[in-house]
Order: structure tokens, then sequence, then C-alpha cells
């Protein structure tokens, strides 16, 4: 399964990264790329192989939100967005949690936030994520606590913590950052990706042993 980090493919450029990410991923005999999991900030919702994300602080929110409605007039190509949702992909059980944390926005109804502010998760997200039960991968926007520092502060947040600890993952896959990082959770395995523009990674369905590999050079 092909594992891709941030995209920010409203760029030109990378986007033609992003694409090349998929084709280098698939003509690569170590990789079973026909599906691919996606850490957020894509902003490119037009992909050449079923892909599952979870949206980031930077994305088309109006699209973001239809996807969260349900909206049946996308076309087939968009990818699936996970938000406090689940899915069963390759035999694992894989829930996402969309957003970032800001504790100004985090008590109010979803329905509420406008512009911007619709990149964040709530605590009706967060309470939706915990009711799914259990889960083999989350994938998040924002890390928990022990994966890396910035400026001697952890940056980890309290909500994602107790999304894991809910669902007790094997692997938490994390986004947001734009560099490559390992911590852990309780017994989870934690892994902050690098952007889709450096590398993209694979993942194993059977052990969850996840694999960097170096980046295609975009045309």
């Amino acid at each position: 399964m092909l594992v891709l980090g941030d995209a920010h493919a409203d760029d030109p450029a990378k986007r033609r990264a992003l694409l090349a990410a998929y084709r280098a991923a698939r003509e690569n005999p170590a990789v079973e790329a026909e599906t691919a999991l996606q850490l957020g900030d894509l902003h490119h919702y037009d992909l050449p192989v079923p892909t599952w994300f979870v949206g980031g602080n930077n994305e088309a929110f109006d699209v973001i939100e239809s996807m969260r409605r349900g909206d049946t007039s996308l076309t087939a190509s968009r990818p699936h967005l996970l938000a406090s949702t689940a899915v069963e992909l390759d035999g694992l059980r894989v829930v996402g949690l969309s957003g970032t944390y800001a504790p100004t926005q985090y008590d109010r109804p979803r329905v509420e936030l406008r512009g911007e502010r619709r990149r964040h998760f709530v605590s009706e997200d967060i309470e939706c994520a915990r009711a799914l039960g259990d889960a083999d991968v989350v994938l998040c926007h924002q890390a928990p606590h022990g994966v890396f520092r910035i400026r001697g502060r952890d940056v980890g947040c309290d909500p994602v913590d107790e999304v894991l600890r809910a669902l007790s993952p094997e692997l938490c896959l994390v986004g947001h950052y734009h560099r490559h990082a390992e911590g852990s959770v309780d017994e989870t395995r934690v892994v902050s990706l690098a952007p889709a523009w450096e590398r993209y990674y694979s993942l194993d369905p059977e052990t969850l042993e996840s694999y960097e590999n170096l980046g295609a050079d975009a045309p």
C-alpha cells in the first residue's frame, strides 16, 4: 500500500511531484500501489488510484465540506475523506481524524466553524473517533505527544492522545510537520511522514511495517 505525506498540491511543482510519486510507486515492484493513504494538506482531488486521506490545515475547504457531507456529485476520481470515520482496506481497519487542534475552537459545534476555521477538529470529532471502537491504523494530521519536539516543545496534543488510547491501533501515521520522525503512545507506534515531494512510503498490510522510498523527480 502506498502512503504519502503532505502534498500542498495547489502549487504546480508540488502537484507534479505528487503525481510522480504515484507513478514511481506503481512502477516499483516492491510496492503494492493500487490503493493509497495520504496524511493531509492534499489540495488536489483528482488522483490516479483510490486514495483515502485526512483533511489538513491547507485544503480547499469547500471541497472538504462537500466530502464530509457525502456529496454524490463528486466524481469517482475524488479521494475518500476520513473524518472521524473508518474503512476496511486490505484487511486493515483504518481510522482517520481530520484537522488540527485550536483551543479557541475545540468546544464549538462543527457547524459553527467558518472559512479557514473549518481546518480544525472539535470535541465532537474526537468523541466520534473514540466511539469507533478499535483500529489497526490511525491517520491524523496533527501528532500525539511523544513523536518529536520543535524548539524544545513537544508538538503533540491531548485530543489525539485520547483517540489513540481509545482505539489502541498498532500504528499511527502523522502528517503536518514535513519531517520523518518516530515515537510511541503506549503500545502504538507513531510515524511522522516526510512530505510527498521528498519521498513516498509503502506499508505492508500484513506486518504493518512501513518503508521509505526515494521520491521520483517530477517531470
